[in-house]
């Protein structure tokens, strides 16, 4: 009889779970995103949305072959466990190049995105409706030849004519989309307009129905849980602004109502709240327009301004708070008695003062050493780091793979410590003239908003640039160990 209950215990537990509706969140973040993030910053963002579980990272179209390229390549080989999707572009030699580029991620996936509103295709793609089916049937049935996960995506689908929107998701499906995004792009519908909407789509078979939903009218997070009620198995979410639903209100969502409306996803809904903060940290700070590294607030300072044996110990610790940092009473002496003998020969510029901080502050017993480092870099080949350091007798190793040897040295570091420290500024200059010049390197690391900087010499210039982005580490663990 227990035997029973048992069997009849746990049938029933798989019919519970058969009936929970599986919702897959595909993040368009940096899809959206339109600022100037840098190469480290996108990786990052990338790597923590695979953190928290997204089915997929979408990127944006390539525009620049060799810039966006590289990253794609970088982001598919980094990428574990999301699918990773591109848009295929509006021609056949796009669609190629695109599905080239992704077939190198675990689960690539290669996007159709076309206009389905009639002012749309006019302006867009100077198309009219039967045209634009012959493209659909074209770049679908290209892009599954080319990749097994293909995704047609209806642009103002909501605005669209409604028996062309039919025949053009049909179409798509016909020529292989197993996924089918239907986007409200103005976000102007109301979610029992949106329900009402999802509930004219065609029959669409074993493929996928999504939702993109803009917030003109801030009610995505509610068209979103409209749709979740229909058809809809697919939300395309983002952390940025864009037509997309907010992740942390779409997680909101699934904290409130997912149980008693017999919904599951992948996203790990405890974590969201923290890593969203992250990412949103990065998207929102204003960028230097010369530096590829800089993740942080804009630093708004005279590069001209120069300062001579007559400047004060004021004049010098208002420099350093504009150059971003907050030093005690201590490191600010330090600054000063070593800028008025550097002042005796010549005057100081800000680069100089910026040096001279980076060697005169908050030197400190180093928690790490370098043990050594092997570097492995060329045009044909992609660049990796492997790195050991010394840490309280033992050696740690940490592997790198990153957009040049200096990139891969700084992401082999981040391995060793299982942190990311925001790379505010990264410079590197000859100190000396001739074949065995020595290389200065300057890194500059922000921790809870206070800047750590480091430098290293050498005359190996990967080798300065890992002492002085250990040595800027240093300064964080020693400070932090100290709280």
């Amino acid at each position: 009889m227990k035997c029973i209950k048992v069997v009849f215990f746990c049938k029933l537990c798989l019919t519970m779970e058969s009936r929970m509706k599986r919702i897959e969140v595909c993040d368009a973040t940096l899809l959206l995103e339109q600022s100037a993030l840098s190469f480290r910053e996108k990786l990052e963002i990338a790597r923590l949305l695979d953190r928290i579980g997204v089915d997929a990272i979408e990127l944006a179209q390539i525009r620049n072959e060799k810039a966006d390229s590289l990253l794609v390549k970088t982001i598919a080989q980094t990428v574990k466990n999301a699918a990773v999707a591109i848009p295929a572009g509006l021609s056949s030699e796009s669609c190629e190049q695109a599905a080239r580029l992704i077939q190198i991620a675990q689960r690539p996936r290669l996007q159709v995105r076309v206009p389905v509103s009639a002012v749309q295709m006019e302006y867009m793609c100077h198309c009219k409706p039967d045209k634009m089916l012959s493209l659909i049937d074209e770049l679908v049935t290209q892009a599954k030849r080319s990749c097994d996960d293909v995704e047609f995506v209806a642009e103002d689908a909501t605005r669209a004519e409604k028996e062309f929107l039919c025949q053009a998701i049909e179409k798509a499906v016909k020529c292989g989309a197993g996924r089918i995004t239907i986007c409200d792009s103005t976000g102007e519908l109301f979610p029992e307009e949106m329900a009402e909407f999802i509930a004219q789509m065609p029959d669409i078979g074993q493929a996928k129905l999504g939702l993109q939903c803009s917030d003109g009218l801030h009610l995505a997070a509610a068209c979103t849980a409209s749709g979740l009620s229909k058809a809809i198995t697919v939300v395309k979410t983002t952390l940025s602004e864009g037509p997309a639903v907010d992740l942390e209100d779409f997680a909101a969502i699934f904290r409130a109502r997912a149980v008693d409306k017999k919904l599951e996803c992948g996203l790990a809904i405890a974590e969201i709240g923290r890593i969203s903060a992250q990412i949103k940290a990065m998207l929102h700070s204003q960028k230097k327009e010369t530096s590829a590294f800089d993740n942080t607030n804009q630093r708004v300072v005279d590069e001209e301004q120069r300062f001579g044996q007559n400047a004060t110990i004021t004049d010098i610790s208002q420099a350093c708070r504009e150059l971003g940092y907050d030093l005690s009473s201590d490191d600010l002496g330090k600054v000063f008695e070593a800028f008025v003998r550097f002042a005796q020969k010549k005057e100081v510029g800000l680069k100089e003062l910026d040096a001279i901080v980076a060697s005169s502050s908050l030197q400190v017993p180093p928690v790490y050493k370098l043990d050594s480092y092997v570097i492995n870099s060329g045009s044909l080949i992609t660049a990796t780091a492997l790195l050991k350091l010394e840490k309280g007798g033992q050696i740690l190793s940490g592997f790198g793979i990153g957009d040049g040897p200096i990139d891969a040295s700084f992401l082999a570091f981040e391995q060793i410590l299982g942190h990311h420290y925001e790379l505010d500024d990264f410079q590197i200059q000859a100190v000396t003239q001739g074949r065995e010049a020595m290389g200065q390197a300057l890194v500059r690391l922000r921790a809870d908003g206070k800047l750590y900087s480091g430098r290293g010499i050498s005359t190996d210039i990967i080798g300065a640039s890992i002492r002085a982005y250990l040595n800027s580490l240093n300064k964080i663990l020693y400070e932090e160990g100290q709280r």
